[in-house]
């Protein structure tokens, strides 16, 4: 049996999920570190868990390895495996794997897919496609860039994740005023990349111990920043049943090749791309955890195989058995329309009426709930179907049908 650290900052009910896959496995004696005590985390959780840490700051690598070691101590044994699903612990996990010598990614492959600069320079060093960047502390740096692709630019942080903290600037003047408004701290540049028009993708994948076992494409539409500069607009991710034309040769190809130069050995992992008007492809940028939004979910019901056990067993066991794509799936975010808290939903009804059979999960906004900040909305609901056209014609009547309203 080995004994396992999950670190969860905040015990959200996204990493939930993949915390209770963990613990029921019989194989495995899970510890958990979190900021939060014991008490807050559910009862059936608790009883599953073999031992509890608490540290104010996972994110700093010292105060990570003190509460691993005292985690350690009370599972009897040493730590086999340390792991967590959140992008910004990836770096402070691998520091602690160095410094007690647990097997897993190390620093400098961590490194790689957390700093999004340093990616795109290991990229583009091994002649694979990704969007033009410069880091900037000086409007005349990020002019630099638009000098040589033009604008629109785009903005973010080194380290972001979830199109947060993401903008498009469209003049000169906008990066004037960026800078004076959000000047970044001394040794703190922002990124700053070339606005790429066409269409976004996901390429998830699996990995084992450096060979590529599975991977799976997902659409995005529209692409996430369009749907974080427009409050009216609703997201739709869709997974056709059949990804192995060769339309998606080029990513495949590349997909792989980005995984082995950014020094990923296993995991599971979830890469953006771009379709360029002109059909070339553009990797945007590859995080070395689970994919958010939802995605592990839709991956579970594309191939009747529950992603977030099938992670848990990765990363603790070695373990993975490439499933077979049984069905397309797709999601809706249910993104609330005008100011204020969540008022009415209005559509429910026909929607069950003509979707209802689709359906296979959903999470519903609640009256006075607070509007979310990013582009997944206040709820969502899944579809599920063996043929493509059913699933993609049946999201685009939720669109239709269902409208969420803040008031």
């Amino acid at each position: 049996m080995r004994n396992v650290v999950f670190v969860v900052p905040v015990p959200m009910s996204a990493t939930l999920r993949f915390v209770r896959a963990a613990a029921r496995q019989p194989d495995l004696r899970l510890g958990v570190v979190s900021h939060r005590p014991a008490e807050a985390f559910p009862e059936d959780l608790r009883s599953q868990c073999a031992a509890f840490g608490q540290t104010e700051n996972a994110l700093q690598a010292n105060e990570l390895a003190e509460a691993v070691r005292r985690v350690a101590r009370e599972m009897g044994g040493e730590v086999d495996r340390l792991i967590g699903i959140l992008e910004p612990l990836q770096v402070p996990l691998a520091e602690v794997r160095e410094r007690f010598g647990i097997e897993g990614m190390g620093v400098e492959a961590a490194t790689n897919f957390r700093d999004k600069s340093r990616m795109k320079d290991v990229l583009r060093a091994n002649d694979i496609p990704c969007a033009r960047h410069a880091l900037a502390e000086r409007p005349e740096q990020a002019l630099a860039l638009a000098g040589e692709c033009g604008f629109p630019l785009v903005v973010k942080p080194t380290a972001g994740a979830g199109a947060k903290n993401t903008f498009r600037v469209e003049k000169p003047e906008d990066v004037e005023a960026y800078f004076r408004t959000m000047p970044p701290p001394p040794g703190q540049p922002v990124l700053f990349e070339e606005f790429i028009k066409g269409r976004e993708f996901s390429f998830d994948s699996v990995t084992l111990r450096g060979e590529h076992l599975f991977h799976s494409i997902s659409h995005y539409h529209p692409t996430p920043l369009e749907v974080m500069e427009t409050k009216w607009i609703q997201w739709c991710v869709f997974l056709p049943r059949d990804v192995s034309g060769p339309e998606y040769d080029d990513i495949r190809a590349a997909g792989r090749r980005a995984l082995d130069c950014l020094g990923l050995q296993t995991g599971l992992t979830h890469l953006e791309w771009f379709r360029r008007e002109d059909g070339s492809i553009a990797i945007s940028e590859v995080a070395a955890r689970p994919p958010g939004a939802e995605i592990t979910s839709l991956l579970s019901y594309a191939y009747d195989l529950d992603f977030y056990r099938a992670w848990a067993r990765l990363m603790a066991l070695d373990e993975f058995e490439p499933p077979e794509r049984r069905y397309a799936t797709g999601a809706v975010y249910l993104r609330g329309q005008g100011e204020g808290r969540v008022k009415d939903i209005s559509g429910l009804e026909a929607a069950q009426n003509e979707l209802g059979e689709l359906v296979v999960e959903a999470k519903l906004p609640g009256a006075g709930q607070a509007p979310a900040s990013s582009y997944e909305g206040e709820g969502y609901v899944i579809l599920r179907h063996p043929e493509s056209d059913v699933v993609e014609k049946g999201l685009r009547r939720l669109l239709e049908l269902i409208r969420v309203e803040l008031g």
